[in-house]
């Protein structure tokens, strides 16, 4: 599928994918409400259908966008039954936590469970069949050939052939390449004179290894000729930045990005890390009470420890933490170096001396991270990320590829937090760690990270 084509198809599925939910809760609620009765009149009538307005505003129109997320609607061709069915699991969870977060803090009540449970059971179904149908459907029209769009390549024999080989056959079903022309080979008007024979509405180029002027000498005659000219953005190889376009001052630019794009998402994130702290914040009353107590009780001094860390993009900021360690462990760091058991720059011994009692019972259990709730809200952290680094310890990294974890926020918990923390220690593999996550950010393995802390937290794995 290509640009404009591929997403109205896509929107045009999603809004399919809407309709068989709303009528399937409805079927589902009928089922129920009728012939249930009729059959088994024991069971006791439910709520009218009215009643379950607002799990349609919340099912309808946010289902297929968080299946959109989780990939679902891409690589129709080569997917499995099996990944489709659990990216359907994966989303029907979202979003039985999004109706369960609004049953618990906004009190809308869920009028019958068994309509919700049979009308999204026979949704899935029903778009599990869509998506069959659409499947054959497409191998169909791979097969014959019918309404593919004859379209021109032209740039060099190489990147033509690269550019052949990236399509997936989602992609070659859209489209009949009637002809390959070599720029370097041939003039600019053996292209137009192509366009004219084929009667092609859109001309590829693969250009990655040819002069400029050439190029825009190609685009001036598709442009003269009323014909698209889509030109490969791969320039430039990259090992990990992603390239995508937008607009600087009226002017296009090609923009390589190696973090997690401005997107819906990652404000949906922000917002989530504010209302859960706030929420975190106020359950975790009790344990702020036994930590400011025990600690003036275990040891003198404050109660708090500040230090600065590194945030987003290297910006120090002021984290906060419970006091676990005498008044003078900064200056016996120095004389405790030798023992250090972490390689590179961090600073980590088991059993560490400086740590009192009471200090460390709050770091097995992590209560002591729970001051790190207000940074979250203070916007300079988040729930999930990277785990922030005291200043000077950034400071000493040597390879700069390592500096890419301060590229987003830091977190209270990470992919480290949860695969053993202090259990680590190679410096590379916590940061390896942390660049998978950069590398593969999603809501759902932010989620997949918090489900994993809990656990995480009650073992005290490789707490110290």
């Amino acid at each position: 599928m290509l640009g404009r084509r591929q997403e109205i198809n896509l929107q045009l599925t999603e809004l399919t994918d809407s309709g068989l939910l709303a009528f399937f809760l409805w079927f589902g609620h009928y089922l129920r409400s009728e012939l249930a009765l009729h059959f088994f009149p024991n069971l006791g009538a439910i709520p009218p259908f009215s009643e379950s307005l607002w799990l349609l505003a919340v099912i309808v129109p946010f289902t297929p966008v968080i299946l959109e997320s989780r990939g679902f609607y891409t690589n129709l061709i080569s997917k499995t039954p099996a990944r489709s069915i659990r990216q359907l699991l994966e989303a029907l969870v979202i979003v039985g936590m999004i109706i369960g977060a609004l049953s618990i803090f906004v009190r809308w009540q869920v009028p019958s469970r068994a309509v919700l449970i049979l009308g999204l059971s026979l949704g899935v179904l029903a778009i599990l069949l869509r998506e069959s149908c659409q499947r054959i459907s497409l191998r169909r029209r791979i097969h014959s050939g019918v309404g593919r769009e004859p379209v021109l390549i032209a740039g060099l024999t190489e990147d033509m052939d690269r550019l052949l080989e990236s399509m997936s056959d989602e992609h070659r079903a859209e489209i009949d390449v009637r002809a390959c022309i070599d720029l370097t080979q041939h003039p600019v008007e053996t292209l137009v004179s192509a366009m004219h024979q084929h009667a092609v509405s859109r001309v590829l180029l693969a250009a990655q290894h040819i002069h400029f002027a050439r190029v825009e000498e190609a685009v001036q005659a598709c442009e003269t000729e009323g014909v698209e000219a889509w030109i490969a953005s791969d320039f430039f190889q990259t090992a990990i930045a992603r390239p995508t376009f937008d607009t600087l001052a009226g002017r296009l630019m090609l923009v390589f990005h190696s973090t997690p794009q401005v997107s819906w998402a990652l404000l949906f994130k922000d917002t989530l890390d504010r209302v859960g702290a706030a929420v975190l914040l106020v359950l975790s009353i009790p344990f702020w009470i036994i930590a400011l107590v025990g600690i003036r009780l275990a040891s003198s001094g404050p109660i708090f420890f500040r230090q600065e860390r590194a945030g987003r993009n290297g910006k120090p900021f002021m984290m906060w933490k419970f006091r676990t360690m005498h008044t003078n462990a900064e200056a016996m760091r120095e004389e405790l170096a030798a023992q250090n058991e972490m390689d590179g720059p961090v600073f980590k011994i088991r059993n560490d001396p400086r740590i009192f009692a009471f200090g460390s019972w709050l770091r097995r259990l992590s209560i002591d991270e729970l001051p790190q709730l207000l940074n979250v809200l203070r916007g300079e952290m988040s729930l999930v990320g990277p785990r922030p680094l005291p200043v000077y310890e950034i400071d000493r990294i040597e390879k700069h590829a390592q500096r890419r974890r301060l590229s987003v926020k830091p977190g209270l918990t990470c992919l480290w937090q949860v695969s053993g923390r202090n259990g680590i220690k190679n410096f590379e593999d916590w940061v390896a760690l942390d660049l998978a996550y950069i590398d593969n950010w999603s809501l759902w393995l932010d989620l997949q990270i918090l489900l994993r802390t809990l656990p995480a937290v009650l073992r005290g794995s490789g707490a110290h």
